[in-house]
């Protein structure tokens, strides 16, 4: 069973305290809520009035779609003093002609104000597309358009289609960044193609929206990530339920695109806790914990703007070390051995022997590469508990023979085969576990059936078991 709580922001923290999400679908909120902070939060719309916007979508011209849903998106945002607003267009000043189009078409048409909604709508009223889709220069210039002073500055980029001028706008993206100019920016496509989207994923957050409907969805989402950053702590559950395991990594990866992102190693905080992360809340996720065995846990989704907490239970681990008796070397050097669930032949991690392995607690099936293999059952893992499965150490048997021949060993009780050998390889030394065992043994010159040699030997651990054949 799967756990997902939110923590909604302070002050939502009275009305909803405690709610729990399930895993299915979440009703958006009908209005985007912004929370006061100290200090300002500033986005800047950075959007695509280049020719293709001319072109229909969904019963409306592009253009008319994103600037109206734009414009009603933010007559609903409750813009208090700590919220500023600018808008930067490119591709609305000069008309496109193939050949010769102009990379400079970029401005900041809206200045960064407070409750300037009103001013942005009517900006976008009068917007014509027309020019070509400079969005590394505009994201260069958008770095001038924020103020010089305090703030958490945010860009949400609307497009529908890729850069244009040869330039490159992820390589801009990251220096933003890197200099703490902005968060990592917010892409939203407009119908992208998947051949397309490679090239705007390196920008930043990058949501596609497949139809207007999607589209108004996409910006409700995004606008709340921006306003409230998506945190999320994950508990991983020991046997009696407590939160209390740590340092495994984890995955989470979107079911519908097949991208593993983020990754991270579990982390506690001073006190216990664990660390609180940022996580886009649009995609669902499947999230697997990289333990041993894996666990895994589809449909997860994520309310935006939110705390959340992502329960996994039955997490707690224990030690276990494959060894041979008294933790000897032999003869067989390194190997890895296989580990099962209990009853099961699908093996689901190597590990190598004497090299302790941390597992869920449980039981198992350990299959030793020996001659002949060892499968160990039922090995259990008990938490917090170091132990090891030992299995005999081997001995050996010596072979002698004045001629090569055709010859197998197996086991004398259930004739399985150990080793088979091909004409000169039977001479020398093979390792072997304790057991009783047979060689059956044919000169490659003998003309005849009866001149087959059968010799019963034992091995004993530690011990050397020699056979002189004489064929």
């Amino acid at each position: 069973m799967i756990s997902l709580q939110a923590t909604l922001p302070s002050s939502w923290g009275q009305l909803l305290l405690g709610c729990l999400l399930t895993l299915c679908t979440l009703e958006g909120q009908s209005q985007v809520q912004v929370e006061g902070e100290a200090l300002p939060t500033r986005i800047l719309f950075v959007f695509d009035a280049s020719n293709s916007m001319n072109a229909f979508w969904g019963g409306h011209r592009k253009i008319e779609t994103a600037s109206n849903l734009l414009s009603e998106t933010l007559k609903e945002l409750h813009q208090g003093n700590q919220l500023e607003l600018g808008l930067r267009v490119y591709g609305h000043g000069t008309k496109h002609v193939p050949g010769n189009q102009d990379c400079d078409d970029t401005e900041l048409v809206v200045p960064f104000g407070r409750a300037n909604n009103l001013i942005i709508k009517q900006t976008l009223g009068r917007i014509r597309a027309q020019g070509t889709t400079p969005i590394a220069r505009s994201l260069e210039q958008a770095a001038y358009d924020f103020p010089d002073a305090p703030g958490r500055n945010v860009i949400i980029l609307i497009t529908d289609g890729i850069e244009a001028c040869d330039e490159d706008p992820c390589a801009v993206s990251r220096a933003l960044q890197a200099k703490g100019i902005v968060v990592k920016p917010f892409v939203i496509g407009m119908g992208i193609e998947e051949d397309m989207a490679k090239g705007l994923r390196c920008i930043g957050n990058f949501y596609d929206a497949a139809d207007p409907v999607a589209f108004e969805h996409v910006l409700q989402l995004v606008l709340e990530q921006a306003l409230h950053n998506t945190t999320l702590h994950i508990e991983l559950l020991d046997d009696a339920g407590e939160p209390v395991v740590s340092d495994l990594a984890y995955s989470f990866t979107d079911m519908r695109t097949e991208v593993h992102d983020p990754q991270w190693v579990h982390t506690m905080r001073w006190g216990h806790a664990p660390d609180t992360v940022y996580v886009d809340p649009l995609p669902t996720y499947a999230f697997t914990v990289h333990s041993t065995p894996p666990r895994k846990l589809d449909s997860i989704v994520l309310n935006p703007g939110v705390h959340n907490v992502l329960t996994v239970p039955n997490m707690g681990q224990g030690h276990l070390t494959p060894q041979f008796a008294r933790g000897v070397r032999t003869d067989y050097g390194s190997f890895d051995v296989e580990w099962r669930m209990s009853d099961s032949c699908a093996s689901f991690f190597a590990s190598p022997i004497g090299q302790e392995l941390r597992l869920c607690t449980g039981t198992y099936d350990v299959l030793f590469p020996t001659h002949p293999p060892t499968l160990v059952r039922n090995v259990e893992v008990q938490e917090n508990k170091r132990s090891a499965v030992e299995i005999p150490a081997p001995g050996s048997l010596v072979v002698q023979t004045a001629t090569s021949g055709h010859a197998v060993v197996v086991d004398a009780q259930t004739l399985q085969p150990v080793f088979q050998f091909e004409p000169g390889q039977l001479v020398g030394k093979h390792t072997l576990q304790p057991g009783d065992y047979t060689l059956i043994f044919r000169a490659r010159n003998a003309r005849g059936t009866l001149y087959s040699i059968r010799e019963s030997f034992t091995i004993a651990s530690g011990n050397t078991t020699n056979l002189n054949i004489h064929g």
